[in-house]
């Protein structure tokens, strides 16, 4: 009797059939991907250099037609080479070459029902998706679930932000993918709301394999998401349905789901489960790994896969922007305080002034073209932006049914026959862009209107930034006027909160690694005031929050936080009281990137990265420890002739630096930062 206990639970963790299981490698060798089949259920794994990334997951999908989780078996693999060249104009990187080693695996079940799975491997970035094909007479179906899991090594911490309860928050415009980061966390720890996490998620494995001293990062995403899909995110961490020799057997939380959209999302509107026609597919998730967090930070997955939907003639700018809400906020919206911020943008050289919420009230323009005050109307002031060579960009809300939002313009966005009115007077006016805020749900009727606003806004030549938003995925590349969306917890909760304040250096070390890695972010930082009101002066009687960041911090954070449309939180009476040299540095800045490096860093203690725009390198450094860093940096590898170094807290300074053989040592201050500019 032992005997056969023993042999039966050999037999069960074997594949079901002799040929349920394939691999594919990445072009160097060093990631692999293994599928199998175990008792009918497809799963996978990843390994880096040797190291376990991803432990056996589960794979499949259910659909009301079919459930394509269990009974399966690989039907047919197929491996291909893909090696490709693309260009960004608004990102990161600006020239990509892509070469990855694709598999193609086709599961049926017994009664010839079939997915296929395909996954695109190449040296540090792993992409998968599934391929519905049709069959029948069948010519759509509704995905319900998916069984797409991420199981990581016990001991396995955590760098998460959680999904929030829907139809909460300001107006009831949540999720907006907002909320709190925990650091370091265990696996085991619960999210705030308990729905989960939103993407993308890190993970670092640290003293989890045979060797201690192996670590790797790993971070999960997704990308590719059109008006085809919901957006996902991920569940609690669960135990591994695969762990050990049989199916259920596992008490180690260690495993993470593909979740869809809760049903409240949005007031209720919408289904929570993704319409697709067929033959379809669903969006691209991905995985990122590497020794170091440097292949998160360079990664180009996000854009590697997707392909434009749609083409335009049109032509954008990227540049800066001046943004008087931020904090002026709302009492700042009206003619006489919006030129000030015009005036500016034209004395720092900036392309765009954004004008917020209430514009339409304040200044007045109503579908009718007749306005509060004449001489001071919106109208008066894009007139008077355009006498400055300063262009455009105003503020909408998305929506008015699903929330309770009453700054205006509201219930402009949501309406096709409206929108394309408004977007019409919008180009006659010269406004080059639109702001659209607080969406509040990842239903596939939600995405479907982002991409409904991007392509009418291309139909007359506007740019499109997203607020209250949902994270961008792959859509830098995808849409042609997209520049921009804020998902994160950005820059005006600086204003509203000391605790955000006093964790400003912290996130900083955070972002640039993870939320930025992986798209756009318009977090409209970049402060120059020391005090967060109008004038910069401390109050005796009201408390008004104070920034422990120094000035020169905030120039790096101008080279860390990357967006192609940066809305810069200076203000007029920053031209008299900071400091000319960051002013001056805040003017030359760039907002496109052909190039990034990350040197070194730890989320939460310090960060140093380098970005490179032409021929100039900017190297930026910060320290959110409380106590001072140093920090030793190879200069030599930028192959520059010239350095600037700009340091010095709350009184920096531009000096040139003499490259010395070998590392250069230098000194960070708590909450302070530095930038080294190499020509």
């Amino acid at each position: 009797m032992k005997t056969q206990i023993i042999l039966l639970a050999a037999l069960a963790s074997l594949p079901l059939f002799a040929n349920d299981n394939a691999m594919v490698n990445s072009p160097d060798g060093k990631l692999e991907v293994s599928l199998g089949i175990r008792h009918g259920r497809p799963y996978y794994s990843v390994t880096y250099d040797g190291l376990k990334a991803i432990n056996n997951s589960l794979l499949g999908l259910t659909t009301n037609e079919q459930d394509l989780t269990r009974d399966l078996s690989i039907k047919t693999t197929e491996t291909t080479n893909i090696d490709e060249r693309y260009t960004l104009d608004r990102s990161k990187t600006s020239e990509v070459h892509y070469v990855a080693n694709r598999l193609l695996a086709t599961l049926a079940t017994p009664q010839g029902q079939e997915l296929q799975v395909e996954f695109r491997v190449s040296n540090n970035d792993v992409a998968f998706r599934y391929l519905l094909p049709k069959q029948g007479e069948t010519g759509s179906v509704r995905v319900t679930s998916e069984a797409t899991s991420f199981s990581f090594p016990d001991g396995t911490t955590t760098f998460l932000t959680s999904q929030s309860d829907p139809m909460i928050g300001w107006k009831r415009t949540k999720p907006s993918y907002e909320e709190l980061y925990c650091w370091d966390a265990p696996m085991s720890q619960g999210s705030q709301y308990g729905h989960g996490y939103t993407f993308p998620c890190l993970f670092h494995e640290r003293g989890v394999f045979d060797n201690k001293a192996d670590e790797l990062w790993v971070m999960i995403s997704e990308t590719g998401l059109d008006s085809r899909y919901c957006a996902t995110h991920i569940s609690d961490a669960h135990a591994n349905p695969l762990n050990g020799g049989g199916i259920f057997q596992s008490s180690y939380l260690n495993t993470y789901t593909i979740a869809y959209p809760m049903p409240e999302e949005n007031n209720g509107i919408g289904t929570t489960d993704a319409a697709i026609a067929l033959p379809g597919s669903t969006p691209w998730r991905t995985i990122t790994v590497g020794r170091t967090m440097k292949p998160i930070v360079e990664t180009t997955v996000p854009w590697d896969n997707v392909k434009p939907v749609f083409k335009t003639n049109r032509q954008y700018k990227m540049g800066r922007g001046t943004w008087s809400w931020i904090l002026w906020q709302d009492e700042s919206i009206n003619y006489d305080d919006l030129c000030k911020y015009v005036d500016l943008a034209k004395a720092m050289g900036y392309e765009y002034a954004l004008v917020d919420n209430w514009w339409d009230t304040n200044l007045g323009k109503e579908c009718d073209g007749t306005a509060k005050d004449p001489n001071k109307s919106i109208e008066k002031l894009i007139e008077y932006a355009h006498s400055k060579g300063v262009d455009v960009f105003l503020w909408y809300s998305s929506s008015g049914y699903w929330n309770d939002i009453e700054q205006g313009p509201i219930n402009r966005m949501a309406n096709s026959v409206i929108r394309k009115r408004e977007m019409k007077w919008l180009e006659s006016v010269g406004v080059k862009g639109i702001k659209v805020d607080f969406f509040g749900g990842d239903k596939q009727e939600t995405i479907r209107l982002y991409e409904e606003i991007l392509s009418d806004a291309d139909d007359h030549g506007l740019m499109v930034i997203f607020h209250g938003c949902t994270l961008p995925r792959g859509w830098e590349r995808m849409y042609p006027n997209y520049v921009g969306s804020e998902a994160v917890l950005a820059s005006e909760n600086i204003v509203f909160d000391q605790a955000q304040c006093d964790l400003e250096a912290k996130y900083a070390t955070l972002h640039p690694v993870l939320r930025n890695a992986v798209g756009c972010m318009e977090f409209g930082g970049s402060f120059q005031n020391k005090y967060m009101n109008r004038d910069n002066k401390p109050r005796e009687n009201r408390h008004v929050n104070t920034r422990p960041c120094t000035s020169t911090f905030s120039l790096a954070t101008a080279i860390l936080y990357q967006n192609p449309i940066q809305n810069f939180a200076l203000a007029p009476n920053n031209l008299e009281d900071a400091p000319e040299v960051s002013m001056q540095f805040m003017r030359d800045v760039p907002t496109t990137w052909d190039e990034v490096r990350y040197i070194d860093g730890y989320p939460g203690r310090y960060l140093i990265m380098a970005r490179r725009h032409g021929d100039t390198w900017y190297v930026a450094a910060i320290n959110a420890e409380p106590q001072k860093l140093v920090i030793s940096l190879d200069l030599s590898v930028l192959n520059a002739t010239s350095f600037t170094l700009y340091s010095g807290g709350d009184t920096p300074t531009a000096k040139p630096m003499k490259l010395k053989a070998g590392k250069t040592l230098l000194n960070l201050a708590p909450n302070d930062g530095i930038v080294i500019v190499a020509k």
